[in-house]
C-alpha cells in the first residue's frame, strides 16, 4: 500500500512538472483609451473622434527560463493613428539583470540599455482565466495615484512578461492601469523553444543610457508644449 501510494505521488509530481511551460510565445493584444491618454490636452475633443477611442495594437512575447523579447508583431495592414501610442521592443535578461529596448521616435530607432526594472509587488487573493490559463492577481503601487494591476500565470515559470515587467512568481499575462487607460492581455500562446539568437539585441554604435535618452529628448524636443507628456509615455510605468 505504502509503495503504491509512493509511486502515485512521484507520478502526480511528474505530470505537474511536465505541465510547467518555460518556453514559448505570447500573443498581446494592447487596447488604449485615448481620451485618458491624452486628458488634459485642450482640444482632444476636437481632432480625436469617439469611435477611434480606443486603439488596438498586437504584440509577442518570445521567451525561455532567462530570456525574453517583446516586439511588435509584424502586419501589412496601414494602422490608423500609428502615432498615438509607443510600440517598443524591450530585451530582458534575467542572468545579466539587463535590459535592452528600442523606442521608435518619429520614424528614428533610439537604443537604450538598462538594468531590469525593480517593482514592489502585492499578490492577492483575486484570481480569473486569460488565454486558457489560471492567473493570479498583483498589485504594483507605481506612483502616488497609479496602480497597475498584473495577472500572472505558476504554470509558466519565467519570471517575465510584456514590456520591461517581471518580478512575479510566473509569466505575467495580463496588465492594467487602475483606469484601465492601457490594458494588456494575452491571446494566444504557443509552446516552442526560441533559438538563442532570438535574445540577442542588435548592436549599434549609439546606444544611451535613461539619463543620456532622457537629455537627448530634452534637446530635441523640450520647448514643445506636448514634451511632458512624451517623457510621460516613453519613461513612465511600462
Amino acid at each position: 500500500m505504502i509503495k503504491t501510494l509512493f509511486a502515485f505521488l512521484l507520478i502526480t509530481l511528474s505530470l505537474q512538472t511536465q505541465a510547467q511551460i518555460r518556453s514559448g510565445r505570447i500573443t498581446f493584444e494592447r487596447k488604449t483609451n485615448l481620451f485618458k491618454k491624452f486628458k488634459g490636452e485642450d482640444d482632444v475633443s476636437q481632432w480625436l473622434k469617439e469611435e477611434d477611442k480606443i486603439k488596438v495594437d498586437y504584440f509577442e512575447l518570445t521567451f525561455n527560463d532567462t530570456c525574453s523579447l517583446f516586439k511588435p508583431q509584424e502586419s501589412d495592414l496601414r494602422e490608423k493613428m500609428e502615432w498615438a501610442t509607443a510600440k517598443n521592443i524591450v530585451y530582458q535578461n534575467l542572468n545579466t539583470n539587463k535590459r535592452y529596448l528600442i523606442k521608435n521616435f518619429w520614424g528614428e530607432e533610439l537604443h537604450l540599455t538598462d538594468s531590469l526594472f525593480k517593482r514592489k509587488w502585492k499578490i492577492t487573493q483575486s484570481s480569473r482565466k486569460i488565454a486558457g490559463y489560471n492567473c493570479r492577481k498583483a498589485i504594483w503601487q507605481a506612483n502616488d495615484s497609479t496602480k497597475i494591476y498584473a495577472w500572472f500565470s505558476y504554470d509558466i515559470v519565467p519570471s517575465l512578461g510584456p514590456e520591461s515587467f517581471n518580478g512575479l512568481p510566473g509569466t505575467i499575462l495580463g496588465l492594467a492601469t487602475e483606469d484601465g487607460g492601457v490594458i494588456y492581455f494575452a491571446k494566444k500562446l504557443e509552446i516552442l523553444e526560441p533559438v538563442t539568437a532570438t535574445f540577442i539585441p542588435p548592436k549599434k554604435k549609439k546606444t544611451y543610457t535613461v539619463p543620456e535618452l532622457k537629455a537627448e529628448i530634452k534637446k530635441r524636443y523640450g520647448k514643445e508644449k506636448w514634451f511632458k507628456g512624451l517623457l510621460e509615455s516613453h519613461f513612465g510605468i511600462w
